[in-house]
Parts: C-alpha cells; sequence; structure tokens
C-alpha cells in the first residue's frame, strides 16, 4: 500500500491487519470506551438533556436567534446589540443545570477520546488524528 495515510514515521509501510481482525478489534475498542465513566455519563447527562423541557426551551431559543441572525454571523455585520442579545441567549441556555452538565460531560469523553488517539498514536508510530483530518480527535 503506497497510501501515504499508512506509512509510518519512519517512512516503512504499515502491516494491515485482515478486515475482521480491524473490525474486531474496533468493536472491542468502542466496547471498552462504553464502559468507561466518562461515556456512562456523557450518555446519562443526554437523556436527562433531552427529558429537560426547561433546557429544550432555551436551547431551541439560542439556535432560532442565532439562525436567524446567521449571515451577518458569516459576515461579521452584525452590531453590537445583536451580539449581546445573542449571548444573553446563549448564557440562558447555558445556565440550565441539565446543560451544563452535558457540556461538562462531553468535554470530558472529549478529552479521554483525544488521551486514548494519542496513545494508539504512540502504540503505532502513526498520527491517527492527523491522518483522520481532525474530527472528533482535536
Amino acid at each position: 500500500m503506497n497510501d501515504p495515510a499508512f506509512r509510518r514515521r519512519d517512512r516503512t509501510v504499515l502491516d494491515v491487519a485482515p478486515d475482521t481482525v480491524v473490525k474486531q478489534a474496533a468493536r472491542d475498542f468502542a466496547g471498552a470506551l462504553a464502559d468507561t465513566d466518562a461515556y456512562r455519563a456523557f450518555e446519562e447527562t443526554e437523556r436527562t438533556l433531552r427529558s429537560d423541557a426547561a433546557a429544550q426551551s432555551a436551547i431551541h431559543a439560542y439556535r432560532r436567534r442565532r439562525a436567524s441572525l446567521a449571515s451577518g454571523l458569516r459576515s461579521g455585520a452584525i452590531g453590537e446589540e445583536e451580539q449581546q442579545e445573542l449571548g444573553r441567549f446563549q448564557q440562558s441556555m447555558v445556565e440550565q443545570p441539565s446543560v451544563r452538565a452535558f457540556l461538562e460531560a462531553q468535554e470530558s469523553l472529549k478529552e479521554l477520546c483525544q488521551a486514548l488517539g494519542d496513545r494508539l498514536s504512540g502504540e503505532i508510530g502513526f498520527d491517527y488524528a492527523s491522518a483522520c483530518g481532525g474530527g472528533c480527535c482535536g
């Protein structure tokens, strides 16, 4: 395989295991990740957030206002007053306890995934996050 994404740092081509082995390893990894406290906390806070009517209302209000200002935000053409108003909508959303808990759990899970990605990269001698082009890995 000559694809540069599959080259190790020392420029040798990686030996790739058969698809069945790779898929089983991915399933095992996903199962182990799902057993972490960080993942369980993320799932629980997401369920709580989805069932919290006040939080959902605050989220929808913020999204509606942000959408109404979308073109101005992209072009930098919204005024100070509109920016402050959007900030108030955002603050109202983030002040909801279930939103705050979800965001904290999400950040913890993200940090865990980044640490695991770094560990995998070190173990295989391949910068996995860079090869993926970003995404959730940071």
